[in-house]
């Protein structure tokens, strides 16, 4: 009893998958991908294992279709269930059973499906399509924007409590740690797609560190500052990009910025001072205690 959403990027070969239902922590029932495979969106009446299960045929070379009709014909109760699937050619394929809850149905356009069942208004799900194929920018983006439609349209009958958002690569690294380019949960909230909306945020901050970490073990300081730069306005009441832009900055010789940065920090949480003094233990500081004493003096 959901909307949800699967697509395939057609620019980087991404597959994802969103959803948001009044149901606690829908995310660990409905949402399903694999790099380099395809994603699944699994409902009414849900049943998992044609998340695991779909993925897996896919995986063997069947297309969208024939994986969703081999599962969905040997399901007793495939009257009441609501499935979609995209494969990584951008193949989309959906159930909606005869027997799934009004307002119930799917639209499908070009490597995406938008499905929905015990809906307040039947225009929920081709609001979804409509708004995902008008959205630009990446996919996580495209994703948001179709749940937001959905709601708008009149969403789920009983209300809203969970949703998720799932998207892997285009293809495998063989390291499954790493084939995750979003995979967020707001498992009970009363705005849940107020909050996804926000943890996406936060999310694409946090990449920004990681390309700061990177840029600056390969000895790219300016490009480093820039990455934390671009995550701190990101970061709203989180002060960790603001720490180590002050630590950067400290251990380049710009003090003055440095000291400004950090002041602000250090009078919101105490904490930060006490991790500068642990830093030159860790190696994690160029001029050592030097830097310690630039920033607390």
């Amino acid at each position: 009893m959901t909307y949800s959403i699967v697509a395939r990027d057609a620019a980087t070969g991404e597959l994802g998958v969103a959803v948001q239902s009044h149901w606690f922590s829908v995310g660990t029932v409905v949402t399903w991908a694999e790099a380099g495979v395809g994603a699944v969106a699994t409902q009414s009446f849900a049943e998992p294992a044609y998340g695991p299960q779909g993925l897996a045929l896919m995986k063997l070379g069947l297309s969208a279709r024939a994986a969703l009709a081999a599962l969905v014909s040997a399901d007793a109760e495939q009257s009441r269930r609501q499935v979609a699937m995209v494969d990584a050619q951008g193949r989309v394929a959906v159930h909606t059973g005869e027997g799934c809850i009004a307002d119930a149905g799917h639209v499908i356009g070009d490597g995406v499906s938008a499905q929905a069942n015990m809906m307040r208004s039947a225009q929920v799900w081709p609001a979804m399509l409509a708004a995902y194929e008008m959205a630009d920018g990446p996919l996580c983006d495209r994703l948001m924007a179709a749940l937001d439609a959905g709601e708008a349209a009149g969403g789920d009958v009983r209300g809203r409590q969970s949703a998720a958002m799932l998207i892997v690569p285009a293809s495998s690294s063989s390291q499954p740690w790493r084939d995750r380019v979003v995979d967020l949960r707001v498992d009970d909230h009363p705005d849940p797609l107020g909050e996804l909306r926000r943890l996406v945020t936060v999310q694409r901050a946090y990449r920004h560190m990681e390309a700061a970490e990177e840029r600056e073990l390969a000895g790219d300081m300016d490009g480093s500052l820039a990455e934390y730069q671009a995550a701190r306005p990101l970061l709203q009441g989180n002060d960790e990009a603001t720490f180590w832009s002050a630590i950067l900055l400290a251990d380049s010789g710009r003090v003055d910025e440095a000291r400004s940065l950090f002041a602000g920090i250090v009078t919101r949480e105490p904490g930060w001072a006490e991790l500068v003094r642990r830093l030159p233990a860790a190696g994690l500081l160029r001029n050592g205690d030097a830097t310690v004493q630039l920033l607390l003096e």
